[in-house]
Formats: C-alpha cells, structure tokens, sequence
C-alpha cells in the first residue's frame, strides 16, 4: 500500500460521509466522521507495516485524512448549494417576512452571506482546521486501538 494510500482512503470516507445530507448530522456528535477517517487511516497504516506504527507518523496520517475529508466535503456543499440554494434564499425570505422586528439592513447582510461563494468559503474556513484537528485525534485515538504489540525483550542472563 502506498504511503499516503491510508490517508486518501480516510479523507475520502470523511469527505463522502460529510456531505451526505442525512449522514453528516454524525458530524455534530464531535465530528464522528472525521475521527473515523482518521481511525481507518491509522488501521490501514498499521495493517500495511509489521513494526508497531509512530505516533507522530499515526497523528500525520489522520491530519492529512481531514484535510482530504474537508476539501472533499467543500466540494461536495458547493454541489448541493447549487441545487439547494434557490430553495434556502426562499426559506429565509419567508422567515424574515415572519419576523418583523429583524432589520433590513441585516436581513440583506445574511443573505449575502449565507448564499453562493460566501457560504463555501466559510464552510472551507471552518471545515479544514477543524477536520484537520479531528482527524489527528482520530489517528491518536487509532494508535490506542490498531498499534501492533512489541513482544516483550527477554530478561537479560
């Protein structure tokens, strides 16, 4: 297996799980899916290698793995924004329209903001330092499950 093979593989299970509509709301339990990614990495990493893996080589591994999952899941928002967006401007019209007390001053401002390239460059911004921090945990949390066991040296004689 390639070296960053592991690393793809959980970005791209990140990636996909984070843009399903339904299935990305396991993200808001402590980003679920993003220390997956970085769980399987850390799997594949020490599945493919017979010593025990570094931590820091493990930490890496799911690092890269939310980077990977995050631009992934970028793309992946940017792709419903353009068949969802229509439909969202139109919810917020009809909840400004309910509430009265809501200037127009700010309702122009989140409508700018919540729409088109804004919205997916905020979501880039928020997405890949925080799946990147994630993902590294998932590789932290990986070492405590998937390192392979040193045999114990023999008592010296």
């Amino acid at each position: 297996m390639g070296r960053h093979k592991p690393a793809l593989l959980g970005g791209l299970l990140i990636g996909v799980l984070s843009s399903l509509p339904i299935v990305a709301i396991g993200n808001l339990c402590c980003c679920l899916w993003v220390i997956v990614g970085g769980l399987l990495t850390v799997y594949l990493e020490q599945q493919a290698q017979p010593d025990p893996i570094d931590t820091g080589d493990a930490a890496v591994g799911g690092l890269l793995a939310g980077l990977i999952g995050a631009v992934i899941a970028v793309a992946g928002a940017a792709v419903m924004q353009m068949f969802t967006g229509p439909a969202m401007q139109e919810a917020m019209q009809q909840a400004f329209s309910r509430s009265g007390e809501i200037s127009p001053e700010v309702q122009e401002f989140v409508q700018r903001f919540m729409t088109g390239r804004n919205m997916i460059l905020m979501t880039a911004i928020v997405d890949l330092p925080v799946f990147a921090i994630f993902g590294a945990l998932g590789g932290l949390l990986g070492v405590a499950f998937f390192r392979k066991k040193v045999p114990p040296q023999g008592m010296p004689v």
